[in-house]
């Protein structure tokens, strides 16, 4: 597999060498969209908190008389029929949402997702990605010469200039290779790697 080498221009310097294994592989719609799920519903706190009927503030106080009034009957205002009353099943915060997914599926996604990027011409790689000084407005100019809006930028490690230049942006996320999730591949319309970086995911999926 060939992927594009960009230079600071956005233009196609040359091609660098990729293994087939990782961005070569076919389209799983199936296995992404379970991986992907999985990682947001692992992500979840689960601290939600709903009241029973004993929890709610209510009074023991009869609302009105069993018999004689033509309505239904009713003994206490923390029914769930009532509003202001308890849940019937309410949700706890012990709730637990994770999903289990296998590391060789995982893998399998997230190679299966940059093989996608890199047959869409979505995925790209560069030498080097730096700013020479921590602000936004050189990252900003940086991606806009590159033809780069939404992108996911892959160091191989975080550089404290590029990290402080980017929190500002909304499309942009800088992250080193162990930290590219799948939701992040899928959500950004481009996604940019170093050389370096290149390798340790070779490494991290090989």
């Amino acid at each position: 597999m060939e992927l594009k080498l960009l230079n600071d221009q956005g233009q196609a310097a040359s091609n660098v060498a990729a293994p087939d294994t990782i961005f070569g592989r076919d389209y799983n719609e199936a296995l992404i969209h379970q991986v992907v799920v999985a990682y947001q519903a692992n992500a979840r706190s689960g601290n939600r908190k709903q009241k029973d009927r004993e929890e709610v503030s209510h009074t023991t106080k009869k609302p009105w008389r069993q018999k004689g009034t033509g309505r239904a009957r009713a003994g206490m205002s923390s029914s769930p029929l009532w509003r202001g009353g308890g849940r019937i099943f309410p949700n706890s915060p012990d709730e637990n949402f994770t999903h289990k997914v296998n590391k060789k599926m995982y893998r399998a996604g997230v190679c299966s997702i940059l093989s996608q990027l890199a047959r869409e011409g979505r995925l790209s790689v560069v030498e080097e990605f730096a700013v020479e000084a921590p602000k936004t407005k050189l990252l900003a100019q940086k991606l806009k010469g590159m033809g780069l809006e939404s992108v996911l930028v892959i160091t191989d490690s975080l550089d404290e200039k590029l990290l402080l230049a980017s929190r500002n942006l909304p499309g942009v996320l800088v992250v080193e290779p162990r930290q590219a999730d799948p939701v992040s591949l899928v959500y950004f319309k481009n996604v940019l790697i170093t050389k370096p970086a290149l390798a340790k995911i070779e490494e991290l999926l090989a």
